[in-house]
């Protein structure tokens, strides 16, 4: 390992770990440090940055477990080559937590995540994506005919996930699955609440629309369409009774 690289200088002892981490992403930033790459031991790290292997050691579980770093024994870390669900953990940790977020913050969230994949989708889906889409809206239709809620929320889930497989965007997919988890409750409280009103036939027509502009290559489409899908003309928002 060349000990002259730049992130292997040493470093001051305020929020050690926290620098030591900071360190190291900024290393992966430049380009000193790739996916593949074996990095330096415990050892040779905590000389180099001129602080204690403890908290080199504590520095290098935060990034391990934030799926940054991956710990293959008895070979070393490695950077974490491609993209790991533990990277979106923090994030979803964080904006559960945060007590600043709002239900307007999550309904442009969604919609804005949910207008960028059905556009990459109308771009980039072949003919296994649609096969794919047709098969999960006609378990859509199943569930919806049962009048089971929760298996027609199962099937909802499938169909967008099936959406976000169609971008050939595994960030954007990943993404997605997040404000889907994120929104769990407003989605699940909107299909109650529109079975209650007998508005299957308006849900399954949603979903319709959705799968016809993927197949149709459907550009000029408006985000609108992707709102009128919520349903929130219903009162589905308002508190239940």
């Amino acid at each position: 390992m060349d000990t002259e690289k730049d992130f292997l200088r040493p470093i001051d002892n305020t929020s050690i770990v926290q620098r030591v981490i900071d360190r190291l992403t900024k290393a992966m930033i430049n380009k000193e440090l790739r996916p593949g790459d074996k990095i330096p031991t415990e050892m040779e790290l905590a000389n180099s940055f001129g602080v204690g292997r403890n908290s080199v050691r504590e520095a290098l579980k935060i990034l391990s477990s934030f799926g940054v770093l991956e710990i293959r024994r008895p070979k070393g870390t490695f950077v974490t080559n491609g993209f790991s669900d533990k990277m979106i953990d923090p994030l979803l940790y964080g904006i559960i937590l945060d007590e600043t977020k709002s239900l307007e913050s999550l309904k442009e969230l969604r919609e804005w995540m949910d207008w960028g994949v059905l556009r990459l989708a109308i771009k980039k889906a072949d003919d296994n994506d649609i096969k794919n889409l047709e098969q999960r809206f006609v378990e859509l239709q199943a569930a919806l005919s049962t009048k089971d809620v929760e298996k027609f929320f199962d099937a909802d889930n499938k169909f967008h996930a099936a959406l976000d497989e169609a971008s050939h965007n595994e960030l954007f997919a990943k993404i997605a699955n997040l404000v889907r988890t994120l929104t769990s409750e407003i989605r699940l409280k909107t299909a109650r609440h529109l079975c209650k009103l007998n508005r299957r036939e308006e849900m399954e027509t949603a979903h319709k629309m959705l799968l016809d502009a993927v197949k149709n290559r459907e550009m000029n489409l408006s985000i609108n369409m992707i709102v009128d899908s919520y349903f929130y003309e219903y009162g589905v928002l308002q508190d239940e009774d």
